[in-house]
């Protein structure tokens, strides 16, 4: 409860902390571009590091939010990072690409990254350590001092530099493409790009509006998960296979043991590890997930996976697959008797042999 808490108070602090650095960049902007207020980008820090400054502190609180709303004990931008390109959807996703679009891309052009990379490189820990959005997040940071605070900060961005790249790479943005979007709402002068970035960073709270949607719906899977773990699995009605059926031996499948899971929507095996065990039910905890995604699920839907035999498609001799009916247009479970090439002759779980085929690579998983 606590983690669920910090996190959405960390959001709102880093948002509003976000509208005094917008205010200075802005003032700071106005006093290059207008001259009798040129006094202005004396008193105010260079917009860049500003912008800079504020992009990364986003960042480590985004990771720290992120440790706390998934009961991790320390902020690791590591395991973050893995899980921004593999789990991070819907208004999670949102935020981190907005992150790029209004605090990077707008307002420090399209080699943001490498800017970035080369105003964090060449600034000093005391010199982060005076920005306002530092001090308003600064207890929220690892570190006993501004050094160490620092470290962390620089860490948090490096974790992220290949996602935001491939992202930027993928989607092929740039500041026009995104400017022809908010045209639609404002009118936009391309040479003014950096005062609609300080300007939508002033008048926007994306960070914890989004912040809030992302803790609303980790708590509801936790408590849809402590609900199906209390919850006994169903009952399984007696099998009618034939006895020539191949059935993975139950003792394998016990608790603490790795397994891979199937997934129906995403059609794919998912890692993760036994917890409980219910008869032919086993409660299972996904790796590199939090425990909100902890559910229940069939035997006929775990695998153990022995990877040192494998062909260069990463299928082998024996192993449980899901193979796709185009007749049925549906996922049934087999297991791989033999292998020629990229056809594999398979044997249908609980079905007997008369069943057996080749399926081409394309039709298994």
């Amino acid at each position: 409860q606590n983690g669920y808490q910090m996190a959405v108070k960390l959001y709102q602090t880093i948002d509003k902390a976000d509208t005094a650095m917008a205010t200075a960049a802005l003032a700071n902007k106005v006093g290059e571009k207008i001259g009798f207020l040129s006094f202005l980008s004396n008193i105010t820090p260079k917009a860049d590091v500003t912008q800079t400054i504020d992009l990364v502190l986003k960042i480590a609180i985004e990771i720290i939010a992120f440790s706390k709303i998934n009961g991790i004990p320390s902020p690791n931008p590591q395991e973050f990072a893995k899980s921004l390109a593999d789990n991070y959807q819907d208004a999670s996703l949102m935020r981190m690409i907005a992150l790029v679009c209004i605090d990077g891309m707008l307002p420090l052009g399209p080699d943001f990254l490498s800017k970035i990379h080369s105003i964090i490189t060449g600034s000093d820990a005391n010199v982060v350590a005076q920005n306002p959005v530092f001090l308003a997040v600064n207890t929220a940071l690892p570190g006993n001092n501004p050094s160490e605070k620092f470290g962390f900060i620089t860490q948090a961005f490096n974790s992220v530099q290949g996602w935001m790249n491939g992202l930027v790479a993928k989607t092929g943005l740039t500041p026009q493409s995104i400017t022809s979007h908010l045209g639609n709402f404002i009118q936009i002068a391309d040479d003014n790009l950096d005062f609609v970035a300080a300007f939508l960073d002033q008048t926007t709270n994306y960070f914890e509006h989004t912040g809030i949607q992302s803790v609303a719906r980790a708590i509801i899977l936790r408590s849809h998960s402590l609900v199906k773990a209390e919850t006994p699995p169903p009952a399984l009605q007696p099998s009618t296979a034939p006895a020539s059926a191949a059935q993975p031996g139950k003792s394998q499948y016990a608790v603490s043991k790795n397994v891979e899971v199937w997934d129906e929507d995403d059609e794919d095996w998912y890692q993760a590890t036994i917890e409980k065990v219910e008869n032919d039910q086993f409660f299972v905890n996904y790796i590199g997930y939090g425990s909100s995604y902890n559910e229940w699920v069939g035997e006929d839907e775990i695998r153990i996976r022995e990877h040192g035999s494998s062909d260069s498609n990463g299928f082998a001799v024996n192993q449980k697959i899901k193979v796709w009916d185009e007749d049925n247009e549906d996922w049934y479970s087999a297991s791989i008797q033999k292998i020629q090439g990229q056809q594999y002759y398979v044997h249908y779980l609980d079905y007997d042999s008369s069943y057996d085929e080749w399926v081409d690579l394309e039709e298994i998983r």
